[in-house]
């Protein structure tokens, strides 16, 4: 069923955190009404949400709740209950659906999808215990990078493994689920296409962003990447296969490497907005946000624009007291703070855009800032 969604009609999310809060406000300038599930009761979301439904993200009731308020229900982060988000398609219109949420869900089903399209994996065997892991030793390129296939991000979930010697370093992981040996990818640089697609099939790319990560968490993105324009042709290209095998409805994030010799491989995918994506807010004609609003509602998507070069830097919990205190420094910042509660060390606690035609100037000023020395 594909139907459009009008303003002054409920957009359901489920996730109340920091890209539910900007999908949100996206929504809300369209004319758009915000009910949110999330088990916490001032979540980012939440907070600028018309109505809050305050319960787990399975609990079968506040589903049931959540269909009964909103038109249109979508999601801002993948580790959904899939039976759950199945038996709510049943009961009120979820574009995405769940197929999408199953395979992403599990390393395994997503390197298949990413095959079947036609795009290029690390190559890596699979193992449901730590003994098979071993038993396929002979089979694993090392080194590898053993992950769960399950969970995990921001570097949670895996472990590098140097030799066969070293493979006990990942038995713990078998504790979680299942895992995959990914052969070690000696790339040059991660970058990363935001793919949207409607219910009629249109897809839309975003610029492709360049990533910097620290400590595994994104530190960085530039756009445009500093890339080839071959390689950024092949990176959307490969969005595009792979978004139209998912048979994508709203936001896919494809993260990939680039190769010394121009080549690339997918490192794994995200069915929703994705932190490299933030700078389409100030830099683009149209954020990826308002886009993914458009896709879900099945409105026509419009074609995106970069009005500017611009380097996005996250704030991590360490980071929002130094961020604060140089406002007064730096005017051509836009600062974005996600209203949670408590600053933790390395919890994304909001994000800094800067437009600019100067990249190397701009990253070398963003280093003598001291916000981000560790």
């Amino acid at each position: 069923m594909t139907k459009i969604i009008y303003p002054g009609q409920t957009i359901g999310i489920i996730g109340g955190g920091q890209l539910g809060r900007m999908m949100a406000l996206a929504a809300k300038e369209a004319g758009f009404k915000i009910a949110v599930l999330d088990p916490t009761m001032d979540s980012p979301c939440g907070q600028v949400a018309d109505i809050r439904i305050v319960a787990k993200y399975d609990d079968e009731a506040a589903l049931e709740e959540l269909a009964e308020v909103s038109d249109i229900i979508t999601y801002e982060f993948e580790n959904i209950d899939v039976d759950g988000l199945k038996r709510l398609s049943e009961i009120a219109y979820v574009p995405q659906g769940a197929e999408l949420v199953r395979i992403t869900q599990d390393r395994i089903a997503e390197k298949e999808a990413i095959s079947n399209a036609g795009v290029p994996v690390a190559s890596y065997v699979t193992a449901e215990t730590f003994e098979e892991l071993i038993t396929k030793a002979n089979d694993i390129k090392f080194p590898c990078i053993v992950k769960t296939t399950r969970g995990g991000y921001d570097g949670k979930g895996q472990q590098f493994i140097e030799s066969k010697e070293d493979l006990h370093l990942a038995e713990n992981l078998f504790s979680h689920s299942a895992c995959v040996a990914e052969s070690f990818v000696p790339f040059e640089k991660e970058i990363s296409v935001i793919v949207q697609r409607n219910g009629h099939g249109h897809s839309i790319c975003l610029p492709v962003g360049e990533n910097i990560h620290i400590n595994h968490i994104l530190h960085e993105t530039i756009v445009p990447a500093r890339i080839t324009r071959d390689i950024m042709a092949k990176a959307n290209e490969a969005a595009m296969k792979i978004a139209d095998e998912l048979n994508l409805v709203g936001t896919l994030a494809v993260e990939m490497f680039v190769l010394k010799d121009g080549s690339i491989i997918i490192n794994e995918l995200a069915p929703r907005p994705h932190n490299s994506g933030h700078y389409s807010i100030e830099a683009c004609n149209i954020s990826q946000f308002h886009q993914h609003i458009r896709a879900v509602c099945n409105w026509p998507l419009r074609k995106p624009e970069l009005h500017s070069p611009v380097i996005m830097v996250n704030v991590l919990g360490q980071h929002v007291v130094p961020v604060t205190n140089a406002i007064p420094k730096y005017p051509d910042w836009s600062i974005h703070l996600y209203g949670k509660a408590e600053a933790k060390n390395n919890r994304k606690m909001g994000h800094v855009t800067i437009l600019t035609e100067d990249i190397e100037k701009t990253l070398n000023d963003i280093e003598e800032s001291g916000i981000w020395a560790e």
